[in-house]
């Protein structure tokens, strides 16, 4: 009697299915633990990001190295910079979310901006020369963005433990711990929230370069030197 042999079962479909089932946990396992995507929304950040950015964004960075004065931070602005309750449905939530994901949109609760005043310090606005001054020595700023001042709005503002005071680089178009002295928290940003540090911008191409950490800010005296 003639036997056929049995033919290898082929994967086909659930093969491709389970292929980019085990892509996609990979993906999101590196994107909770060590890197993620942010799309930049705005110009508060510009010249050193611009509006329609992509970004990666380093999650471990300040496991080793604490943030210091002067950093670019990431951070979930949730009962700070945005409402506690911002959902709009869902099926609406989950969409954003998967274009957020994407790098395709920007996030209503996720920002960036620049560290200027770590727990402890008194950040004021401004000196004799227009500069913010923290614990009382003035800043040099060489990121903001050209033609800017410092800030035009003054404040005097002494920063509790665990928190940050955050301020873009366009400072005539960031709204910033500035803005939010009178909303709940005070604008000021609870150091647990800070999600990572911009270390490479991926999009445009033309953009695409690495994102340095910069020094820590320079305190200078009224002369300049």
């Amino acid at each position: 009697m003639h036997q056929t042999k049995r033919q290898p079962r082929k994967m086909g479909w659930r093969f491709v299915f389970l292929a980019l089932l085990l892509a996609v946990a990979i993906s999101g396992l590196v994107r909770s633990l060590w890197l993620d995507v942010y799309f930049i929304p705005s110009e508060s950040m510009e010249p050193l990001l611009e509006g329609g950015d992509r970004i990666l964004v380093s999650r471990t960075d300040f496991q080793s190295d604490p943030i210091r004065h002067g950093d670019v931070v990431v951070f979930d602005g949730r009962g700070s910079f945005a409402p506690l309750n911002s959902g709009k449905g869902p099926l609406v939530d989950a969409a954003a979310s998967a274009m957020q994901w994407l790098g395709l949109t920007g996030s209503d609760t996720t920002y960036v901006k620049r560290v200027i005043g770590l727990p402890g310090d008194t950040v004021v606005c401004c000196d004799a020369g227009g500069k913010v001054t923290v614990n009382g020595a003035a800043l040099d700023e060489p990121y903001i963005f050209p033609g800017d001042a410092p800030s035009t709005q003054k404040f005097n503002t002494v920063v509790p433990e665990g928190r940050l005071w955050l301020m873009g680089d366009h400072r005539s178009v960031s709204a910033d711990s500035r803005s939010l002295l009178g909303a709940p928290g005070g604008g000021l940003v609870p150091l647990d929230r800070v999600i990572g540090r911009p270390v490479q911008i991926l999009w445009p191409l033309d953009r695409f370069a690495p994102v340095a950490r910069p020094p820590a800010p320079g305190p200078t005296t009224q002369n300049g030197r």
